[in-house]
């Protein structure tokens, strides 16, 4: 069973590549690190603190592609760890079936905490546990 996460902390670094969020479980206290790219980091960072740019940005595209075409996103799913890298599924209701697209967890969240209201991310379990004994 998926358990419910949320943002709890973006740690950005100036003289780093390589950036951290940290999600926690909704009803419990487990939380663990995701290192991100630089670029999903910030666009991240900006959605969180409401900063809007004068022209969308990528992640911006793509919700104003999904409202345009009236879809709904439903949530994020990090489905999966191997070999140290997390595998995402954005997904979506479509004609009342469920249809999931492959993403960088990083692309995924930044999606999710642009949706109004915020879409739900959820980790599978055994991700989440894989994830507590690194």
């Amino acid at each position: 069973m998926p358990v419910q996460m949320q943002l709890a902390r973006i740690v950005l670094s100036d003289i780093a590549e390589e950036q951290i969020i940290y999600l926690k479980e909704v009803d419990g206290d487990r939380a663990f690190p995701i290192v991100i790219g630089v670029f999903e980091a910030q666009s991240i960072y900006r959605a969180v603190r409401n900063v809007v740019l004068p022209r969308p940005m990528t992640h911006d595209l793509i919700i104003n592609i999904l409202q345009e075409l009236s879809i709904e996103p439903q949530d994020v799913l990090i489905s999966e760890l191997r070999e140290h890298t997390y595998f995402a599924r954005l997904r979506f209701r479509q004609n009342g079936s469920l249809v999931e697209v492959d993403a960088r967890p990083s692309d995924a969240i930044a999606i999710a905490v642009r949706w109004k209201p915020p879409l739900p991310i959820y980790v599978a379990e055994e991700v989440l546990s894989e994830a507590l004994d690194q």
